[in-house]
């Protein structure tokens, strides 16, 4: 007897108004919430259906109408322990707050490794939820977004309300 110990994940287009993403999950946890264009989507992913994108379509409606300032959907983030540390910081950045890559790595204990931090924050599959568009440049300009420098500008604007976005210190 043979048991298949695969994980069965689905995969969606999800309409948002900076353009399609999309997401990928298992039954129970979010996967990948990404724009299609991103180098990391070149794995072949069959479209199907997850319990799990019921609640992100409504999270990200939320969000886009400016209901939601943080997500519950239950996200699975393989990486490294490095990478986690990153990615979990980057959740810690309230929405209409910004940080800098090198208040990232000041805030995981790691202040000489702004380039790791760096290269984690583009290597996050779950572009919006983790928040990686929170991240500029020490000098306050944006730079370095996966989706495109548009799209991270009207993604602050959003959170900002139009207002000047707070500097966050992560620690």
């Amino acid at each position: 007897m043979t048991t298949d110990t695969r994980l069965r994940v689905a995969t969606a287009e999800i309409e948002t108004p900076i353009g399609p993403m999309i997401a990928a999950a298992s039954d129970t946890h979010l996967l990948l919430f990404e724009f299609p264009h991103r180098r990391m989507i070149d794995c072949e992913l069959e479209p199907g259906e997850s319990p799990v994108f019921s609640q992100v379509r409504a999270e990200i409606d939320e969000y886009f109408r400016g209901e939601r300032r943080e997500f519950t959907v239950p996200l699975h983030v393989p990486g490294t322990p490095f990478q986690a540390s990153v990615w979990t910081a980057l959740q810690r950045i309230p929405c209409g707050t910004t940080t800098s890559y090198a208040r990232l790595a000041e805030s995981i204990g790691k202040p000489n490794a702004v380039r790791a931090v760096a290269r984690a924050n583009g290597d996050n599959r779950v572009a919006i939820i983790i928040p990686c568009h929170r991240v500029i440049g020490s000098n306050g300009e944006l730079v370095g977004y996966g989706g495109g420098l548009w799209r991270k500008k009207k993604l602050l604007e959003l959170e900002g309300r139009g207002e000047t976005l707070a500097l966050f210190d992560v620690t």
